[in-house]
């Protein structure tokens, strides 16, 4: 057997392991809110040096974190010199969206049916703190590389912009990779994606008893009339459209909204959060500014009406890197042998935080454990899963492409 097969081989007989590991990930939440996730990060590090893998903790101060709107963040990092050459970074992300309603199976139970895991991160994205890991074990086991540096890099803010995360591992220098893969799906080598605008807008009016309302000033009514003018967009967004292959235009969602004292009150104030997914091209200064007008300006028509407009995230679009070849190459190379078909190499109308790393010239894409879309891996819905052969076939292939990485030197 060549060094692919017998990585292949090593996975394989491993792979139990590797869904035990998986499982006792799923099994410590991570909801995000609240982001209490420092726990999670004590027990993957116990998880790997039991491998004997040891991670390097970064707690981040409480006064940052708290500042992020989270708990606690403990970030993790695996750092393997095995000599002179570039150093890849693997990223995946263990925050995750509550649980929700609507389960069959339990949130962190980890279940197996029908070689499906059930879970909430199952397939976003704890899964790929197991397809990184094991991908690291079996090239050690197998290539042991003489060349090059290998990071793993696991952290728990994705969900609320990676600020804390990528961005603080980042911002401190504790990182300085050449190249870098992030948590993804098996199917596609994602090397673009779009950005993200949050906000907070709060509609102030004037509290009145329900049997005398012309002595209000009614904010929920105002807030619809915002609302309608902010939905009205979607339909001009549609004439927009991305060069991006997998990107179709932007788009608004309003996520929250709340207000109001009691069923015989005109409610004084109402707050809704909006969140503006901006395509590859769009300009996210501009794309703020013309919102922050259309809700201004419609709270000027109305009487007795003002806003509060508060920004919660601003997340650049991740836009394709020059140097990211070697990545997409090899993904694609390795993807159609272990996958028997060709995987394409695309955008996604997602926003991560790879953003971070290509804001500072680090080329990187997104490769991982999943299926074919979000819709099938019910990410961020109930029954959350993975089929447990698409782990298996990403591990190999993000396997093979570290060993073809590794071994091409920087000049």
């Amino acid at each position: 057997m060549n060094h692919y097969q017998q990585l292949d081989a090593w996975i394989d007989s491993h792979f139990d392991e590797q869904v035990s590991f998986l499982q006792e990930l799923v099994r410590v939440p991570t909801d995000t809110p609240p982001g209490n996730n420092a726990p999670h990060a004590d027990r993957t590090a116990d998880l790997l040096q039991h491998m004997g893998i040891t991670a390097e903790k970064h707690a981040v101060p409480d006064n940052e974190v708290q500042a992020a709107g989270l708990q606690s963040i403990t970030n993790l990092l695996v750092r393997r010199v095995y000599g002179p050459g570039k150093t890849i970074l693997l990223n995946a992300h263990g925050d995750v969206v509550p649980p929700g309603e609507g389960w069959t199976k339990a949130p962190y139970g980890g279940e197996i049916e029908n070689g499906h895991i059930y879970g909430r991160a199952t397939a976003v994205s704890k899964s790929d703190f197991s397809t990184y890991t094991f991908a690291l074990r079996a090239l050690e086991a197998v290539a042991k590389p003489k060349t090059g540096t290998l990071e793993l890099l696991f952290t728990y803010d994705e969900e609320f912009g990676g600020e804390v995360g990528p961005g603080w591992m980042l911002k401190h220098n504790l990182i300085k990779p050449d190249l870098m893969i992030a948590a993804g799906f098996s199917y596609q080598v994602i090397t673009a994606h779009n950005g993200c605008l949050q906000m907070e807008v709060t509609v102030h009016g004037k509290m009145a008893h329900a049997a005398i309302p012309d002595s209000g000033v009614d904010a929920l009514q105002a807030a619809v009339k915002i609302l309608n003018a902010l939905y009205a967009q979607n339909t001009l967004y549609k004439q927009i459209t991305s060069k991006v292959e997998g990107i179709t235009h932007p788009y608004l969602n309003v996520g929250t909204i709340e207000g109001g004292t009691n069923t015989n009150v005109i409610p004084g104030r109402v707050t809704f959060k909006l969140d503006r997914r901006m395509i590859p091209e769009e300009n996210p200064a501009e794309v703020e500014a013309t919102l922050r007008q259309l809700i201004n300006d419609t709270a000027t028509s109305l009487p007795g009406i003002s806003v509060d407009i508060k920004r919660l995230l601003l997340a650049n679009s991740m836009r394709p890197l020059p140097g990211n070849t070697p990545l997409v190459d090899a993904i694609q190379k390795h993807g159609e042998t272990v996958f028997g078909e060709a995987i394409p190499a695309l955008g996604t109308p997602l926003y991560t935080d790879v953003r971070l790393f290509s804001e500072v010239g680090i080329p990187g894409v997104i490769y991982g454990a999943g299926p074919r879309t979000v819709l099938e891996s019910h990410a961020k819905r109930a029954d959350e899963r993975l089929n447990l052969e698409d782990l298996r076939k990403a591990t190999k292939v993000v396997a093979r492409s570290l060993q073809d990485l590794l071994q091409d030197r920087l000049q």
